[in-house]
C-alpha cells in the first residue's frame, strides 16, 4: 500500500488535517487540540473518535503536527505521546504554530515570517530554525495588528463615540448591541479575545471610510514599527504573512511595507498549502 503523510494545523477550536497520498490531497476537520485543555488521554480520545475514521484505510509513515500550546515543551510531549498511540509505526513530529508559519512562508529560504489572524507573532527564520521571536505578550499587553487588536479599536471608537453618524449607524444595525454588553463579554466571560477580534470583520465589510482606513493603517502599523523594525533581517529578507487578519489587508501591508522599505514576500490565510509543498518537495 502506498504511503502517505498527514499534516495539521491546530488551533484551540478547530484543527485542519490534510493526508497527502501520491500527490492528492485529502482535508479533515476535527475538534481542535489545546494541550492546556486536555491531557493525554483526552487527546487520544478525540483522535480515535473524529480522525481515525475517516482515514482508517491510510498507510501513514509520517505525522507532522504544529498546534496551539506546543512551544512549552511539556505540553509538545502530551501530544506527540497521544498521536504516537493512535498511529503505531508512524514517524510523530511535533511544533508549535509560529514554525509552521516559517515553514510555510519560507520553505527553505531566509525570511520573516509573521502570524496575523485573532492574534499576532513574528519570527526571523533563517531556512531552517526560528533564530529571533519578538514576545509576543497577548491580547492584553500586546498583539498590535491583530484581529483583537483592531477590533477592540472599532470598539473604543464606538464607545467613546468617536464614529460619525454613518459608521455609527452601520455598527447598530450590523452588531445590534449596547455598551453594557460589551463590557460584559470583555471583561466577564471566557474567549474576550476572539469577543474583540470579531468584530475587525466590520473593518472589512466598510473599507474607504477614512476612519475605517485610520483604524487598519495605524494598527498594523503598530506591528510593524513595534515588532518587525526589531529586525535586522527585515530589511534584507521577504517579510511574510500569514492570517486571516494579513490576508484580509493585503493592500495596507503592501503599502506600509513599501513605506519602511521592506519586500512583501507571501500572504496566505492559511499556513497549509504551504506546509504541504514544504513537506512534500
Amino acid at each position: 500500500m502506498t504511503a502517505s503523510i498527514l499534516i495539521a494545523d491546530s488551533g484551540a477550536t478547530k484543527a485542519e488535517w490534510s493526508l497527502v497520498t501520491n500527490g492528492k490531497t485529502k482535508t479533515i476537520m476535527t475538534q481542535g487540540i489545546s494541550p492546556y485543555f486536555l491531557n493525554t488521554q483526552q487527546i487520544e480520545e478525540l483522535l480515535k473518535k473524529e480522525l481515525l475514521p475517516k482515514i482508517k484505510n491510510a498507510n501513514i509513515s509520517d505525522i507532522y503536527y504544529y498546534g496551539t500550546g506546543c512551544a512549552n515543551p511539556e505540553n509538545a510531549k502530551s501530544v506527540k505521546k497521544a498521536i504516537s498511540r493512535t498511529f503505531n509505526g508512524a514517524r510523530v513530529a511535533v511544533t508549535h504554530d509560529l514554525m509552521a508559519a516559517a515553514r510555510a512562508l519560507c520553505g527553505h529560504e531566509k525570511g520573516i515570517a509573521c502570524i496575523l489572524g485573532t492574534g499576532a507573532n513574528s519570527c526571523s527564520y533563517n531556512g531552517k530554525s526560528i533564530i529571533k521571536n519578538s514576545p509576543g505578550l497577548g491580547y492584553v499587553l500586546g498583539d498590535e495588528g491583530s484581529g483583537a487588536y483592531l477590533g477592540r479599536k472599532v470598539i473604543q471608537y464606538y464607545l467613546y463615540n468617536t464614529f460619525d453618524d454613518e459608521l455609527r449607524g452601520r455598527f447598530d444595525i450590523t452588531y445590534n448591541t449596547n455598551s453594557a454588553e460589551i463590557l460584559n463579554n470583555v471583561y466577564k466571560m471566557p474567549l474576550p479575545n476572539k469577543y474583540l477580534a470579531s468584530f475587525a470583520l466590520f473593518l472589512a465589510e466598510n473599507r474607504g471610510h477614512y476612519m475605517i482606513e485610520n483604524i487598519i493603517e495605524d494598527g498594523l502599523n503598530d506591528f510593524f514599527f513595534t515588532h518587525l523594525c526589531k529586525y535586522r533581517e527585515s530589511w534584507k529578507h521577504p517579510v511574510n504573512f500569514v492570517g486571516s487578519v494579513a490576508h484580509g489587508f493585503k493592500d495596507v501591508l503592501n503599502q506600509l511595507c513599501h513605506s519602511y522599505e521592506f519586500e512583501l514576500g507571501t500572504v496566505y490565510k492559511k499556513p497549509m498549502q504551504g506546509l504541504i509543498r514544504y513537506h512534500t518537495a
